[in-house]
């Protein structure tokens, strides 16, 4: 295993995935603390007592230099403790899903179903924290803030009551799936000791940081100028994610209402071009009474996504990744609740047994990426 490549996996590729639905979260979260914390700083704030003695002007300029100093390290702790306080809680909970993952093994997988039930369930829940982010009526209760019986006997500070909250998104960020994450969650459970799985996952969190910690500072300076714009915005890219990740659940269970099977009746009245005709066809060879369909596995998805293949023969299915990531390297048969992850760059073969008449689907971990195998 090498932590190196699970670094840079992360702060190249593990920020941006995540960075939509989490970071979208940790955005509104902390504009709607601060827009809180300037509306109740006037009516708090005491006036400062009246100085009885004037002090010497050197004693004044050194005391000022003092304070303004120490007040700009206050005003920057203030700004990256709820970025602080998120990552930490993020760092937290997946090394302790690393540990999990790396001690079960393989015993421990979720089956296809359940994954496609866990990821209907979380594109619910995000879509939902978006709309609440909007301030749309009827989901504005949906917002993760500590509970009062909580707040009054921990919540000493400001800070603390700034944190608490964005600790617990942290915390929760498991349960909102990242197309690069779940690869390195697959690392994990090969890892093969809870340490080595908890290593893989706390790394891949810390190279995430950088970009997680960029964003949320950037939201808390910019709440206080465009805080109402900064909220739709971030509450609008929550929403198309939530969309993207019911989407593929809704694909891997096979429903009607997925968005490529809306669109099929459009794809079946558009012909296909020569060259992906062509590329199809070329895809299906048959041996000695043994069909093979061959299929690649890349950073753009699955080629071809649509084969047409003989039914009631002994059937082998070749993946062949070249630079295969994120989601792609899960490679999943919903019918068959069968799951392989692909190498990044290799071959996969799959024996698919005597096709029946009829359409295959096959999908990517979170349904993103789909294709079909339909066996006349």
């Amino acid at each position: 295993m090498n932590l190196t490549a699970v670094l840079l996996t992360g702060l190249l590729a593990g920020g941006v995935s995540c960075a939509a639905v989490q970071g979208g979260l940790l955005a509104g979260l902390i504009t709607r603390q601060r827009g809180a914390t300037r509306t109740a700083t006037p009516a708090t704030m005491p006036a400062p007592a009246p100085a009885r003695h004037a002090a010497p002007a050197r004693a004044i300029t050194h005391t000022t230099t003092h304070t303004t100093t120490g007040s700009t390290w206050s005003v920057l702790g203030d700004d990256l403790t709820p970025v602080g306080a998120f990552l930490t809680g993020k760092l937290l909970s997946h090394t302790l899903l690393g540990a999990l993952l790396g001690a079960l093994g393989t015993a421990v997988q979720p089956s296809v179903r359940v994954n496609t039930a866990l990821q209907i369930i979380a594109g619910s829940l995000i879509i939902t924290f978006g709309l609440a982010q909007l301030g749309v009526p009827g989901f504005r209760r949906f917002v993760i803030e500590p509970p009062m019986s909580f707040s009054r006997v921990v919540l000493r500070s400001t800070r603390s009551q700034t944190a608490f909250a964005p600790a617990l998104l942290g915390l929760a960020s498991i349960l909102i799936p990242c197309g690069v994450t779940l690869s390195v969650e697959a690392l994990a459970l090969t890892s093969g000791s809870p340490a080595a799985g908890a290593a893989t996952m706390a790394v891949f969190v810390l190279g995430t940081s950088p970009l997680f910690a960029l964003l949320g500072y950037v939201a808390r300076k910019a709440a206080t100028a465009w805080r109402g714009r900064l909220a739709i915005a971030t509450g609008v890219a929550v929403v198309i994610m939530g969309l993207l990740t019911l989407n593929g659940g809704l694909e891997l269970a096979g429903s009607p209402l997925a968005a490529s099977h809306l669109l099929t009746a459009t794809r079946q009245n558009t012909p296909a071009t020569s060259a992906a005709a062509a590329s199809a066809a070329a895809s299906v060879t048959v041996t000695g009474g043994r069909q093979t369909i061959t299929i690649a596995a890349t950073s753009d998805g699955y080629t071809p996504d649509t084969v047409t293949a003989r039914a009631g023969i002994p059937t082998s299915l070749v993946i062949r990744s070249a630079g295969a990531r994120g989601c792609i390297r899960s490679f999943t048969i919903p019918d068959r609740d069968l799951q392989k992850i692909l190498p990044a760059t290799g071959e996969t073969r799959i024996e698919l047994g005597a096709l029946p008449t009829g359409t295959l689907d096959y999908a990517c971990g979170m349904g993103m990426y789909t294709g079909e195998i339909t066996a006349n």
